[in-house]
């Protein structure tokens, strides 16, 4: 410290005016001097949306002296009270401050254009300017996404970015999938999801309310860094967070209904009588004896459809506080959700707490990130299917009556198939009367963080995440039965419980360095992840009922009762990674990332994997060659790397894959007193060779800002090959694998798929006019082929799921694969001329006004070698818009979602035009006869057997 003012004393009682005077300009001196005190100047600089910005410059005017802000926004200076500070960041305008008395200074920057190019991303422990990315990232505007009321963050993602196919059932709290680029396993193709820094599922527990950032991760380049589990993407999700100010204190309300968009158009029951009279007057066949009564005298016409389906709704309410200073900030908010569903006996309902709290003493910032939520549910047990029974349930048949009433298997008279009237279909009202399941999920998810800064260019972060749910599930069978010569099962009570857990601790540090035209960033660390779930069920048949209460409780059964109880989950993982990030003149740009993994699910021999990726991109705009004064900026980029998949192997083969079970329980008897020995021996022959799937991706595109940066443009594209991937394998009979449902199959990295397709966004922005608005549209094609399925047999180089569906070399995964039909035979000439090269008939049992199918192989007759591909479940394009306006305090927005190129099997219309079992027929039904041999639809007829 230098000292400006001698030791000793002044006596201002006897010098009072020249002591004063002498003091005033000895201190004016001091503050002059070129070695002033010195002291520490920290702060914060934010941009759009008061987010932080990085990398943005801090310098001292007239001097060579200055640094940058870290990925936080951050930034620590050494200066003196006289200097001025100077803030410059590309696109922004420049900011001077005088330091004076202050010692903590808040920039907020200025765009110099409309653009979000200076955005900041986050990219995976760390954050970047989107003008500086070089792999395919894609952020997601949450203005958008929350005003869709969904179940989960995958529901509000459709159609909102190009790349991103978001598929769901529609049920009450039902997770949706999430497929990025393409299916590239045969297992599973869930992204990972990464929540404040928190590995973790973004299921339907988490309130959506609470985000404030979503980034998508696509390609290797921006997914490298979380390595063995980065191959089917990553979903990047920050929530929302306190400001410095005073306390803000919000809330929303939110209600909408839900509908089945169309039903099935059958008939009522009327028609239904008179076509059932036709069929079987055509087959010389008597009516059944209920059919014939009701013809007589019709008094029951049930519509099953408006039975089981009604208006559904979802109400979401969300109540928050935040603020805080520059020393810290909080944000607390609850929220509850209810969506009861369209179809009666499902509903879901979600409570939760946030808190999200931050505090900074120098250079030290502390924080967390908490979510406490609670999550209900109800449903129907026994797998019945009600879309399929509301349409192919007979009319003619009540929902209830005390004529069906039977006193041992059907007390209270639900209605469904009889000796008299023999359909098959469900009574889905009886079901949900009758087998009751009921959920309850209590679950915490969060983390803490610890951010020490070193210098103004090195920090280091601890990040310790928590995951741990504790989960109950109950069934329910009271007595009684809902389907025609279903066996009448034990009443009984039967629950599970469940505990999951979900550990991380990781370390990094964060460098941010400017040298003159070069800017290197980048971060190394280490990551330790444990998760797993133990869970304990226990059941007893026979309730005891008195008088109408029926006691539900395994206690008051009175039946044999049963217990089990395991470990389903349980694995670690641990990660070496790093990225460097590295600018020359804000115009090339190269970054490298990788990762080693180790998992214990795997062998010893491949328990390590490497997992890597390299970027670069040319700001071509920047050039000194390149003057197109209507493109405010033009950049290149392209990206290789290798990723992995873990998830999938849970999914085929647990947590132990690569441990071959020994059996203690097996006996063998020998010599001649014929004694009994207790013996062992493996059961399930393991595959010590597992590892994980890989994926080799390949990516390049361009973003473009034109025009005064109304227009932001964003092309790619991609090549994706999957290889290892698991498939079952299958294996010889003698060899005595004892696997379940596999037992003549061992998993293997056997399979290979890919993924090809061009992505495009654009948007264009309004915003000099008093109505400001802006219109954003994006496109994907996707190309999926299966390149291997392994060795599945001589001349097999397929897998069939189910009889229908196929996964072949060449063609898209689970494919439609059918046979195929060729209209219908119009007369008895037909039919005998359809021969195969030997002049026999394919088809000679059919009778004019039959289905004329294709004997694809030409063997003369029609069997499970004439079907062919038709298509698949796959989008070849897909699509969303998004338009929002405001005016004032007036706002509207509007969104449009397009999928298209896909095949759709229709399985209720194969059930309707089966023609059996009294199913309901459709409305539109135009049936062959002899006088309308043009009809669409075959004859009207029955078996006869």
């Amino acid at each position: 410290m230098n000292h400006c003012l001698p030791p000793g004393k002044f006596n201002f009682s006897h010098y009072s005016v020249i002591a004063r005077i002498i003091t005033v300009i000895l201190f004016t001196a001091c503050s002059l001097h070129p070695f002033a005190q010195q002291r520490t100047i920290s702060g914060s600089v934010t941009g759009n949306n008061n987010q932080p910005l990085p990398g943005v410059s801090v310098l001292i005017q007239s001097t060579t002296k200055g640094v940058s802000t870290d990925n936080a926004g951050r930034f620590s200076i050494e200066a003196a009270s006289s200097n001025v500070l100077v803030f410059r960041s590309i696109g922004y305008q420049e900011q001077t401050i005088a330091v004076g008395n202050q010692t903590n200074i808040n920039v907020l920057m200025v765009n110099t254009t409309d653009s979000t190019l200076n955005d900041v991303v986050v990219i995976g422990y760390q954050t970047v300017r989107r003008r500086d990315l070089t792999g395919a990232t894609s952020v997601v505007n949450t203005g958008n996404s929350n005003r869709i009321v969904g179940n989960s963050v995958a529901e509000q993602l459709q159609g909102q970015t190009p790349g991103v196919t978001v598929r769901t059932s529609g049920a009450p709290g039902e997770n949706a999938r999430i497929e990025i680029r393409g299916v590239a396993s045969f297992a599973n193709s869930d992204p990972l999801y990464v929540i404040d820094g928190m590995i973790a599922d973004a299921n339907s527990t988490v309130n959506t309310n609470d985000i404030a950032t979503i980034q998508i991760l696509k390609d290797a380049s921006a997914a490298a860094i979380y390595g063995s589990r980065a191959a089917n993407g990553v979903i990047i999700i920050t929530t929302k967070k306190g400001k410095p100010g005073p306390s803000r204190i919000s809330f929303s309300a939110k209600y909408g209904i839900q509908q089945i968009p169309q039903k099935w158009d059958v008939m009522d029951a009327p028609q239904y009588l008179q076509t059932l009279k036709t069929q079987y007057s055509n087959s010389n066949a008597a009516l059944p004896v209920g059919v014939a009564a009701q013809l007589d005298n019709p008094t029951i016409n049930t519509d099953w459809q408006n039975e089981f389906f009604r208006t559904g709704n979802t109400q979401d309410y969300n109540l928050g506080i935040s603020g805080g200073s520059q020393n810290g900030t909080y944000l607390i908010s609850g929220s509850y959700f209810k969506n009861q569903g369209v179809l009666i006996g499902n509903n879901f309902e979600r409570a939760s707490l946030r808190i999200n709290t931050e505090a900074r003493k120098g250079r030290l910032t502390v924080g967390e990130n908490i979510l406490l939520s609670n999550t209900d549910g109800n449903n129907p047990g026994g797998g019945v299917n009600a879309f399929y029974e509301g349409a192919t349930s007979s009319p003619i048949i009540a929902v209830q009556s005390n004529d069906y009433i039977n006193a041992v298997s059907n007390q209270e008279g639900w209605g469904f198939g009889s000796n008299d009237i023999s359909q098959y279909s469900s009574n889905y009202v009886a079901n949900d009367a009758l087998d009751h399941q009921h959920y309850n999920y209590a679950k915490i998810v969060g983390n803490g963080y610890a951010d020490l800064k070193f210098t103004d260019w090195l920090s280091y972060r601890f990040n310790a995440g928590v995951e741990a749910s504790f989960d109950y599930s109950s069934e329910q069978r009271d007595s009684g039965i809902w389907h025609y010569n279903q066996d009448l099962p034990a009443t009984g009570i039967y629950n599970e419980r469940s505990t999951f857990t979900n550990f991380l601790l990781e370390h990094t540090l964060n460098f941010n360095k400017t040298f003159g035209d070069h800017a290197i960033n980048g971060v190394v660390g280490y990551s330790y992840q444990q998760e797993k779930r133990e869970y304990t069920n226990a059941g007893r048949i026979n309730l005891t009922t008195i008088g109408s209460n029926t006691f539900s409780t395994i206690g008051s059964a009175q039946g044999l009762p049963s217990a089990d109880g395991g470990v389903s989950l349980f694995y670690r993982l641990q990660g070496y990674l790093g990225r460097i990030n590295y600018t020359y003149k804000d115009r090339y740009l190269i970054t490298a990332s990788g990762r080693i993994d180790q998992d214990s699910r795997f062998g010893q021999n491949y328990r390590t994997g490497d997992f890597y990726s390299v970027a670069g991109s040319w700001r071509i705009s920047k050039e000194k060659f390149f003057n197109v004064s209507w493109i405010n900026d033009f950049k290149i980029r392209g990206s290789y790397g290798q990723l992995g998949i873990s998830s999938a192997l849970q999914d085929l083969a647990g947590s132990w894959p690569t441990v071959g079970y020994i059996n203690q329980n097996q006996r063998a008897v020998y010599g001649q007193s014929q004694t009994p020995v207790l013996g062992e021996s493996q059961t399930i022959i393991s595959n010590p060779n597992l590892r994980w799937e890989q994926r080799n991706e390949t990516n390049i595109g361009f973003d473009a800002s034109i025009l005064n940066n109304r227009i932001l443009i964003t092309a790619d594209v991609y090549n994706n090959v999957s290889k290892g991937v698991l498939v079952n394998v299958p294996l010889p009979f003698f060899l005595g694998n004892d696997n379940g449902d596999y037992n003549t199959f061992i998993t293997e990295n056997a399979g290979s798929i890919r993924n090809r397709g061009i992505e495009l966004a654009v948007t264009y922005k309004d915003n000099t006019r008093p109505f400001k608005w802006d219109v954003s549209v994006n496109g994907t094609t996707i190309q999926n082929r299966v390149v291997s399925v392994g060795l599945q047999g001589a001349g097999i180089n397929y897998i069939e799921p189910a009889s229908f569906v196929r996964s072949e070399v060449g063609h898209a995964m689970s494919s439609w694969y059918v046979i195929k039909t060729a209209g219908i035979f119009q007369s008895q000439e037909q039919i005998d001329s359809y021969v195969d090269k030997n002049g026999g008939k394919i088809q000679p049992d059919a009778k004019p006004g039959d289905i004329k199918f294709v004997d694809l192989n030409g063997d003369g007759q029609i069997n499970n070698d004439d079907r062919t591909f038709a298509g698949s479940p796959w989008p070849t394009f897909q699509g969303g818009l998004q338009f929002n306006g405001t005016y004032r305090n007036l706002s509207i927005n509007i969104q449009f979602v397009g999928v298209f190129g896909y095949k759709i099997y229709d399985d209720v219309r194969r059930v309707l035009d089966s023609y059996t079992n009294l199913d309901n027929f459709r409305k539109d039904l135009n049936p062959w006869t002899p006088d309308n041999t043009g009809a669409p639809d075959p004859r009207l007829g029955v078996g006869t057997d």
